[in-house]
């Protein structure tokens, strides 16, 4: 469950909201597509969304029809430490700053669970996504040799959080 409240007002009538188990398959779908060679089991996502320790929330956009899928996020927090575990935009949807939200979401949601730093590891391949995380106060901290499949490394990125006011 989540704790803090998601934020309002993204560009082109786009809305973030909690991720609920009717997700998981489209949610999977898109890991799927996205993340071909690192894409997560649908059980990984099932475990993780009804751990209490974690946050997830899901992206959606106006199409025909309603809302439309367009990304993801998830958290892990325990103690003073959280860890974005998943992050996700589709990419005819990215430069919209829809990843910067959810981002900045998931450090105020680590935060509100008592988090004073957050982790996440993001591919070395993957430039874009680490100028996102970089921009938002991300600093490399390690590098994790061969992480990935294919043997790219991952690098560890660490901010620090700013405490929230009961």
């Amino acid at each position: 469950m989540l704790l803090s409240p998601l934020p309002q007002g993204l560009a082109e009538g786009a809305r973030l909201r909690e991720l609920t188990l009717e997700d998981l398959p489209a949610v999977h779908a898109l890991e799927l597509k996205l993340f071909p060679q690192d894409a997560w089991p649908i059980d990984m996502f099932l475990a993780e969304v009804q751990h209490p320790s974690r946050g997830y929330l899901v992206l959606e956009v106006p199409g025909e029809g309603g809302y439309q899928l367009a990304g993801y996020a998830g958290l892990m927090s325990l103690g003073d430490t959280a860890d974005v575990q998943t992050i996700a935009v589709v990419p005819d949807q990215e430069g919209k700053g829809y990843g910067r939200a959810m981002l900045t979401y998931l450090a105020q949601e680590a935060s509100a669970r008592g988090a004073e730093q957050i982790l996440l590891e993001v591919r070395a391949d993957n430039p874009r996504a680490q100028r996102l995380y970089t921009r938002n106060g991300y600093q490399q901290i390690h590098t994790r040799r061969g992480y990935y499949p294919g043997g790219v490394d991952a690098l560890i990125m660490r901010a620090q959080l700013t405490p929230q006011n009961p």
